[in-house]
């Protein structure tokens, strides 16, 4: 979830918070906020299968500890000295809009960018953490610029110039993948996120994805403010354009804040084959009707929605519900899991309380997931049949 990065990113005042007790605490069973990462125990998982996602930002999944350690290697004070106080910055207490959300990201970038060590740090720990939630395949999203201190301009959150480029950023973060990999027996792969606000960045992100494509990048996205639209920012659509040329998998951020022509845009133009977010899809009923028919795949975050002010409804009236009722195409997913306080187990477990969903649908959410992913089809064929074995069901799809 990248909304209108300028400010923060150019690094002007915000704040970011990851741990504390979140909202709406009348919305969970027991009057619980919506979720205490530190606080889950074995028996509130409701889906205690093998699990696949595909929309989590890595700087958005960092370890409260490990902003604290880097900081004080690096010598940068913070405005907090625990875990504790740290994680009343950061994380979210109520619904905020998606443009305050984004401040927090301000709180704690500048720690882990232009750092070698704290970039390939944060990917590995973003495995283990995966691993411990029961996923077997995650795309991991990030924009390469946002994490770097050289090659970029301008140079964000208030950095000085450094050595640390782009593509370093990329090569960083694969290897951290990889060891976490190795490390904990699950499959990582990445995918590079355009800005909307930063335009002449987009083409830098589709050489890096055709660069490292069998290296662990699987796709390319764009992020950000969604009023910032293809016509008037052209390097996007082209970018995209040459991502179809050479067969980058595509993914946009769409239909989150921004209305359903945004979600059309990134079909008809971008030619989108996953959706993220896409719950304003719904408000135009022909374009819902065409991409359920073609299967379009959705990759929805509950409990993102409902603190970045994305949905503003309760639970009940999510247009998730409407997507499970229709067997439409889509995953469940974390988004932020650093500022919205939260784990996946979490946005499963609001999913069945508030949604209705059943063991069956979250069965069938992943399947679809699986199919839906940026793998090979030799990985993804192999990664349906687990998900098969390990749900006692019979192969069906073509993969």
């Amino acid at each position: 979830m990248y909304i209108s990065a300028t400010r923060a990113a150019i690094g002007l005042s915000g704040l970011r918070a990851p741990l504390l007790r979140s909202v709406c605490t009348s919305r969970l069973p027991g009057g619980r906020g919506l979720s205490m990462m530190a606080e889950n125990t074995p028996e509130e998982v409701v889906f205690n299968q093998p699990k696949i996602e595909l929309h989590v930002h890595l700087d958005g999944a960092i370890r409260l500890q490990t902003i604290l350690d880097v900081a004080k290697r690096r010598n940068i004070k913070l405005q907090a000295s625990t875990k504790e106080e740290l994680a009343g910055i950061i994380t979210l207490q109520e619904p905020f809009t998606l443009t305050r959300f984004l401040d927090k990201f301000a709180v704690y970038m500048h720690v882990v960018a232009g750092d070698r060590a704290a970039i390939k740090r944060i990917a590995y720990e973003f495995v283990e953490d995966k691993a411990k939630e029961g996923v077997i395949y995650v795309e991991v999203r990030y924009s390469p610029h946002l994490l770097a201190n050289a090659k970029v301009h301008p140079i964000p959150w208030n950095q000085k110039g450094g050595e640390l480029t782009p593509d370093d950023v990329v090569q960083l973060v694969n290897e951290g993948l990889r060891e976490g990999e190795r490390a904990f027996k699950i499959k990582a792969r990445s995918i590079l996120c355009c800005m909307r606000h930063m335009p002449k960045w987009s083409m830098d992100v589709v050489e890096l994805c055709k660069k490292y494509r069998n290296k662990g990048v699987v796709a390319i996205d764009l992020a950000g403010d969604e009023s910032l639209n293809c016509e008037a920012y052209p390097e996007h659509r082209k970018a995209y354009e040459e991502a179809v040329r050479c067969g980058i998998h595509r993914t946009v951020h769409a239909g989150e804040a921004g209305p359903a022509s945004v979600v059309r845009e990134a079909v008809e133009v971008l030619k989108a084959e996953r959706i993220g977010h896409g719950y304003r899809t719904l408000d135009d009923k022909a374009l819902y009707k065409k991409l359920l028919a073609q299967k379009m795949h959705f990759e929805v975050c509950p409990i993102s929605s409902k603190l970045t002010g994305a949905w503003n409804l309760e639970f009940t009236e999510h247009p998730i519900i409407t997507f499970m009722k229709d067997k439409a195409n889509y995953s469940l997913n974390t988004d932020d899991p650093l500022i919205l306080n939260s784990t996946l187990n979490d946005d499963y477990r609001t999913a069945h309380t508030h949604m209705g969903f059943t063991e069956e649908e979250f069965k069938r959410l992943n399947i679809c997931s699986a199919e839906s992913c940026f793998l090979p089809d030799k990985e993804k064929r192999e990664l349906l049949n687990t998900l098969h074995a390990a749900y006692g069901l019979i192969q069906t799809t073509a993969f």
